[in-house]
């Protein structure tokens, strides 16, 4: 990995900001493609959210881990058949809460079933709400919302709202005011086959990726800070990067699509009806999470890969991103995650606000975030009884947090709301050779999305630069 900007061409084809899958698979097609592309990273680290750390001997992953098998496809398509058969199908889901408990694969047939038997469903209206997920799309002009969708089929149901909707929540903060399709294209994506993992790690993954783009001649750098998109004439000319000027034809920001606008470009390059359009996109929620790795030699039971909790009667999204958390995801890591070690560790996360931690003094931060890690070790017990005992480490993250690490504003996990969308999709109509693939609207959030979108967005500046 190059390191210092003094080794890098002054004139790159493409210049890729933040190293988030879209970032990196967009990166990856375009290095095949014969390009000469310039990937900057502001953290010492690839992967964006879908990223990792190291503390004592526990290696911990940050994103929640699960994605659809439509990953395998595209690991096998744009990166390399090594890294698809790394993708491997989780065993159960669990869910518990006031309303039921129980536990599935995840798959149609097994949701299905679950519906009809454990909710008493009619077989034909459960696969009629299936036919009509199956049909959405994004292009469609669909004005239904997440609550309509659900009363259509299930009116007065909130434990089956719960049962479909708690899982999409924690994955991408979909709401019950949300455009339908929001939920609709995510939920189905996973209810063919189940929800899949990455064995060997997220640190396995990226190290993956990065021997593959370095072998499609991409120049990547980190610990950079991207100041400025540089434009001439309403189009892209370059990059400042930690003070230095690289010029290149093209710019793919895996930023968050707000900053990339009003911060790295610029207000005053986009017309005015584009920017009521930037103005009226909303930034999504962010996360909290507590990070717990066992002692050397403790373990405990199999209690399940995802555990989707809660204290709270009833769901409610709003009570999801609640600071009196009452509902949880645990991702849970054996040793076989990680084959050759013996660690296990848990990784707890939850969907939540970033006003109610921004303004805290440091004392006070300091004080909520224990509190948190103490709540969640209680919690956790009546699953691992004796959790406290166990562990050698615990940690917690706040969207603080990661506004730190990602740059985005308000900590924002899951990008920007369905909004953001058309604003994304719309930038190289305001400037030439200016493109996006961060999380928008989201159907693109989480990691098959991210990495569908940098794959789309790789093809759009492809056409681009082949035609000028």
């Amino acid at each position: 990995m190059k390191k210092k900007l003094k080794d890098l061409k002054h004139e790159y084809d493409i210049i890729i900001i933040g190293s988030g899958l879209g970032g990196l698979t967009a990166a990856n097609v375009m290095g095949r493609n014969g390009y000469k592309v310039l990937l900057a990273e502001h953290h010492f680290q690839l992967g964006g959210l879908a990223t990792y750390f190291r503390r004592k001997q526990h290696i911990f992953d940050v994103a929640l881990h699960g994605f659809p098998i439509g990953m395998k496809k595209t690991m096998r398509k744009y990166w390399s058949k090594e890294l698809a058969e790394h993708i491997v199908q989780v065993k159960s889901i669990r869910f518990d809460n006031p309303q039921f408990s129980l536990d599935t694969d995840f798959t149609k047939i097994d949701f299905t079933n679950k519906l009809v038997e454990h909710f008493a469903v009619e077989r034909d209206i459960a696969e009629a709400f299936y036919r009509e997920l199956a049909e959405m799309n994004f292009y469609d002009d669909n004005n239904m919302i997440n609550m309509e969708l659900f009363d259509k089929y299930f009116p007065g149901r909130n434990d089956i709202v719960r049962f479909l909707m708690e899982p999409i929540t924690y994955a991408n903060g979909s709401t019950l005011d949300e455009p339908a399709i929001t939920y609709g294209i995510v939920f189905s994506n996973f209810m063919s086959k189940g929800v899949y993992t990455f064995a060997g790690g997220t640190d396995l993954m990226l190290q993956m990726m990065k021997q593959e783009l370095e072998k499609n001649g991409v120049d990547l750098v980190t610990s950079t800070e991207v100041e400025h998109i540089m434009v001439e004439n309403k189009q892209v000319c370059g990059a400042v990067i930690n003070g230095q000027q690289i010029a290149c034809r093209a710019v793919i920001s895996n930023a968050n699509l707000l900053s990339t606008i009003n911060k790295y470009v610029g207000r005053e390059n986009f017309s005015a009806e584009f920017l009521r359009k930037v103005d009226e996109v909303r930034l999504n929620s962010s996360s909290c999470q507590v990070y717990l790795g066992l002692k050397p030699g403790e373990s405990f039971d199999y209690i399940g890969d995802l555990l989707f909790t809660s204290t709270c009667p009833f769901f409610s999204p709003e009570k999801v991103i609640s600071s009196d958390i009452t509902s949880r995801t645990y991702s849970v890591y054996y040793p076989e995650m990680r084959p050759g070690t013996d660690d296990y560790t848990v990784v707890a996360s939850m969907n939540s606000r970033y006003e109610d931690w921004a303004e805290l003094k440091e004392t006070d931060y300091l004080a909520k975030k224990q509190q948190m890690i103490d709540d969640t070790l209680e919690h956790l017990d009546q699953y691992i009884p004796g959790i406290a005992d166990k562990i050698d480490f615990s940690e917690a993250a706040t969207p603080r947090t990661f506004e730190h690490y990602t740059l985005h504003g308000g900590g924002a996990s899951f990008g920007t709301k369905f909004e953001g969308l058309d604003v994304s999709m719309k930038l190289p109509e305001q400037l030439d050779g200016l493109f996006h693939a961060g999380s928008v609207g989201i159907i693109m959030s989480g990691w098959l999305g991210a990495a569908n979108y940098g794959v789309i967005v790789a093809n759009g500046v492809d056409r681009y630069l082949s035609a000028i």
